[in-house]
C-alpha cells in the first residue's frame, strides 16, 4: 500500500493550486465586457491594488444578471436582491456593488401604485382593471363617452386641476357604465390621482350597520371627501329617507359646496331617479328632499346616455 503522503501529494499535483485557481477568477472577473467597460469608464481612479481587493464585489457582480432577466414575475428573479440588479460604483479605496429596481419590478411597482390609488367598495375586479383603451367603440354614445372620458383626464394632465364636474352615465342594465368608471378611475390613478369607487346598494347597507360599530362618520368622510368619487348604479337600492337624506345628499352637498368631482351611474335619467328619490320605504312621496338631491347631482355631474348592448348575457 502506498503511503498516505504520498497519494496526498498525487492529488496535490492533479488540483490546481489556489494560486492558480485565484489567477483564473481574476481573469475571468476583469475580462468580464461590463466591468471592463467599468474599468475604462474609470481608469483615472482605480489601481491594480484597488481591483484586486474588489474582486470579490466584481464577481459578485458579474454572477447575477445585470439587466433585466426578464423573468416576468420578481417571485421568479435568480438574483441576489429579488427584482434589483447589481450596478458597480467607486468608493475611496476600492469598488463596491450596490442594488437598483430592475424593469420588471418598476413595472410591478408602478402597478401597484396604481392600484392603490384606487379605493374600492364592492366593486368588481374586473371593473377596477379596466381601461379606456379596453372600452368597446360600437356605437356613437360609447364613441362620445371615450371622448368626454380622454378629455376630462387630459385636461388634469394639462392643468394640474381636476374639472369640476364629473359624468352621470345612464342607460340600460349591464352596458358597460361601471366598466366606464373603472377606466377612468385608473387613467386618473396612473397620474397620481386616488379615485373612491362605490357600488351604491351595498355601500347604503354597510352604513346602516356603521350605525351600531360607531364608524358611520368615517366611513361617509372618506367618500365624501375623495378626490375622485364615483357612485356606480344609484338607484338599484331600496333608498329609504334616511340613506337619502342624511348619506347620500350629505355626501353629495359636500362635493357640490367643494367642486370635487363625481361620477354617477345609473340605469335612470335624472328624471326617473329624482322619482325614485322620492319614493320612501314608508311609502311616503317626498318630492322636495328628491329635488333637493337631484340639484346637488345635476351641480356636480354633466348627463351623457350611454346605450348598447346587454354584455352580461
Amino acid at each position: 500500500m502506498e503511503p498516505i503522503n504520498e497519494q496526498l501529494n498525487q492529488i496535490k499535483k492533479k488540483m490546481p493550486s489556489f494560486e492558480a485557481r485565484f489567477e483564473e477568477m481574476r481573469r475571468e472577473t476583469v475580462e468580464h465586457p461590463k466591468v471592463q467597460q467599468f474599468l475604462l469608464e474609470h481608469n483615472q481612479q482605480l489601481t491594480k491594488q484597488m481591483i484586486d481587493i474588489s474582486l470579490p464585489k466584481l464577481y459578485e457582480y458579474i454572477s447575477q444578471d445585470t439587466d433585466c432577466c426578464g423573468c416576468g414575475d420578481t417571485r421568479n428573479c435568480t438574483n441576489l436582491l429579488k427584482g434589483h440588479v447589481p450596478k458597480l460604483y467607486t468608493t475611496y479605496n476600492a469598488i463596491d456593488t450596490t442594488y437598483v429596481p430592475c424593469a420588471q419590478k418598476l413595472r410591478e411597482d408602478e402597478r401597484r401604485d396604481v392600484a392603490n390609488m384606487i379605493s374600492s367598495m364592492y366593486m368588481p375586479k374586473d371593473v377596477l382593471k379596466a381601461t379606456l383603451k379596453d372600452l368597446a367603440i360600437d356605437n356613437h354614445s360609447r364613441l362620445s363617452i371615450a371622448d368626454q372620458a380622454a378629455e376630462f383626464v387630459a385636461e388634469f394632465s394639462r392643468t394640474g386641476v381636476l374639472p369640476k364636474k364629473g359624468f352621470y352615465l345612464y342607460g340600460p342594465f349591464g352596458i358597460g357604465k361601471s366598466f366606464v368608471l373603472g377606466a377612468i378611475a385608473n387613467e386618473l390613478a396612473s397620474l397620481k390621482v386616488r379615485s373612491v369607487v362605490v357600488f351604491v346598494p351595498e355601500f347604503l347597507r354597510e352604513m346602516k350597520n356603521a350605525i351600531s360599530d360607531n364608524t358611520l362618520n368615517g366611513k361617509i368622510d372618506f367618500v365624501k371627501k375623495a378626490p375622485v368619487l364615483m357612485l356606480d348604479d344609484i338607484g338599484a337600492e331600496t333608498m329609504s329617507a334616511w340613506t337619502r337624506d342624511e348619506i347620500i345628499g350629505t355626501i353629495l352637498h359636500y362635493r357640490m359646496s367643494e367642486e370635487l368631482p363625481t361620477f354617477i351611474t345609473s340605469n335612470f335619467d335624472y328624471a326617473g331617479l329624482e322619482h325614485h328619490l322620492a319614493q320612501s320605504q314608508r311609502g311616503d312621496i317626498e318630492v322636495v328632499k328628491a329635488a333637493r338631491v337631484m340639484e346637488r347631482i345635476k351641480a356636480v355631474t354633466t348627463p351623457i346616455q350611454m346605450d348598447g348592448i346587454n354584455r352580461r348575457l
